[in-house]
């Protein structure tokens, strides 16, 4: 059963240089208790799709199309019925706790103020679940780290923090923003891990949206490749990442250095160009006169959708 249904969804940036389509024509489904990992390279509409589901985009936005979350249609929703949703039932776990948490403010009071506003909690009760959470997700000695500030931590406890404050809603999906983005290999590992303790503690769905590709085979269980703001390829995590049916998703994962850093010709195209052909079609090596000129449209292909007219 799904907890989420995208359909159809657009996002366009209307700026000077013209509309710039972030999210072109997105279908999206995220199960319950499942996990689904958005991948892709930088600027491909990755961090803005996580973003149109709670709409917190700037205003020169605009978003049509269909977000189906138990049974409601997040698109329509007013401002007020809106906010009653986010954090309690969709939470959004955002990239660098360095700048997302607040530096004037003890790490305790941040996690408090979230229980209190989204669970309705009294100081006194809302301070005793805080350092429970902080002792669920090994802080050491949380009485002291309830009492510190974000700088007098590291950057695997800002992240544990940043995620305590995410679940104070106990919500029902939670939206990983590029969560091991700059991190060195050993905090890496402890987000893994986090998130990983995080679903089992919460039973929430996890919406994964991500550049590493290790991080996603680690804790997805299905995969949707972006491109140009497009989904290119969906389908179970193992079948996409170790025998993919699209070209692109093959050139993304032979571009890895343990898979032999052979990277992709050319760069991504601008948003701002949109064609009604393959967007992928300039950096192909498999390309045919077709490719250019018909739209392509998502298809089964060997267990996985495929946005491809010549897929393997």
């Amino acid at each position: 059963m799904s907890l989420l249904s995208i359909r159809n969804l657009t996002t366009v940036f209307h700026a000077k240089e013209g509309e710039i389509r972030a999210c072109n024509n997105i279908d999206l489904d995220i199960a319950v208790g499942k996990s689904v990992g958005i991948i892709g390279e930088t600027g491909c509409g990755k961090s803005v799709l996580g973003m149109s589901i709670l709409r917190l985009l700037p205003r020169n936005v605009t978003t049509s199309g269909e977000i189906w979350y138990k049974n409601q249609n997040l698109l329509t929703l007013t401002a007020n019925q809106l906010e009653k949703i986010r954090g309690t039932e969709i939470a959004l776990l955002p990239q660098s706790p360095s700048t997302s948490l607040n530096p004037v403010i003890k790490t305790g009071l941040q996690i408090t103020e979230g229980l209190q506003i989204h669970r309705k909690m009294k100081p006194s009760t809302a301070r005793r679940q805080a350092l429970e959470m902080l002792r669920i997700l090994h802080l050491p000695v949380p009485e002291k780290k309830y009492q510190e500030y974000p700088h007098q931590m590291s950057g695997g406890m800002k992240q544990r923090i940043l995620a305590a404050i995410s679940i104070t809603g106990q919500p029902s999906l939670l939206i990983a923003d590029e969560p091991t983005k700059g991190l060195d290999a050993v905090l890496r590992a402890q987000v893994v891990e986090l998130l990983q303790q995080l679903i089992r503690e919460t039973g929430a769905s996890l919406l994964l949206i991500t550049h590493d590709l290790k991080v996603a085979a680690r804790l997805c269980d299905e995969i949707g490749v972006m491109y140009a703001g497009e989904v290119i390829e969906r389908g179970p995590a193992q079948k996409v990442l170790t025998e993919p049916e699209h070209h692109y998703t093959k050139g993304l994962l032979a571009s890895l250095p343990d898979m032999g850093l052979c990277p992709i010709p050319g760069s991504s195209p601008s948003l701002l160009n949109q064609t009604t052909g393959c967007k992928f079609y300039p950096r192909c090596s498999a390309r045919q006169e077709a490719c250019r000129i018909n739209p392509v449209p998502l298809q089964m292909c060997n267990g996985c959708y495929v946005r491809c007219l010549y897929s393997a």
